[in-house]
């Protein structure tokens, strides 16, 4: 395997709480400039699986990395390297837009310069520069959103995490986004990608699909179909979800 060539690596990742595992030796790569979509039901283990990827949770054994790092020993420095954007918690509503791309920009240690630059390239790309100093608690959902995932990208980082960005918004909004997350992966950058729409699974390069803490489904939108006889995503997610023993 060409270590250099991949943004994440792990290989029998386990993670347990207690007598429950989590994280059942899970084993895959994803690509550099890849677009990676990470599908589960609630409760097959995916959140857990991040948290471990972004630096933020120790896995109980395996052998992982991200951009190059390990997460056992170095995961300040995989965050130093990463964006990350959930549905839940994006954007600070109480701030105006400019403010956040600041606070974000100070966080992620650009210069003033810098996030200015940025500020003004990515308020730009989506035509919405008059909104520089509106609160983001007035903006409509589907501006938030791309607001949000804007700022985990403004300082190019080399993977960002995207948990069920899309969450809420329209379908037009959504399809908007999708064109900015291959704009994303254009430049360079992997995203790694959670969703519940499997319409959007379609728009992977390729995608896992865990049920109960394990990874069931490997590969790209057409070979799964293809193995699992089905017409679209959303019919190999029901098949295989179908087998999940700890069903929420």
């Amino acid at each position: 395997m060409n270590s250099a060539a991949y943004a994440i690596e792990a290989q029998n990742l386990v993670k347990r709480f207690g007598s429950f595992t989590a994280n059942d030796n899970l084993s895959f790569f994803v690509k550099k400039g890849e677009i990676f979509g990470f599908l589960g039901a609630n409760g097959a283990g995916k959140t857990t699986a991040i948290r471990i990827l972004c630096g933020l949770s120790k896995p109980t054994s395996g052998k992982i990395s991200v951009a190059g790092f390990n997460v056992f020993t170095q995961a300040e420095k995989i965050k130093q390297r990463i964006g990350y954007m959930s549905q839940r918690f994006s954007l600070y509503e109480d701030l105006t837009v400019a403010e956040n791309f600041r606070f974000y920009g100070g966080i992620y240690g650009m210069s003033r310069d810098q996030i200015r630059q940025k500020t003004e390239e990515m308020l730009g790309k989506l035509n919405i520069a008059e909104l520089r100093d509106t609160i983001i608690a007035s903006l409509p959902l589907g501006i938030r959103q791309k607001l949000a995932f804007s700022v985990a990208i403004m300082h190019s980082p080399e993977i960002v995490f995207l948990d069920e960005p899309t969450g809420g918004v329209d379908p037009i909004t959504r399809r908007q986004f999708w064109e900015m997350i291959y704009q994303a992966a254009a430049s360079g950058i992997t995203v790694f990608v959670t969703t519940h729409y499997m319409d959007e699974a379609e728009y992977c390069h390729r995608i896992s699909i865990m049920v109960d803490g394990r990874i069931e489904a490997l590969g790209t939108p057409a070979e799964l179909k293809a193995v699992h006889h089905a017409l679209s995503m959303n019919d190999v997610f029901i098949k295989l979800a179908r087998k999940a023993v700890n069903k929420e």
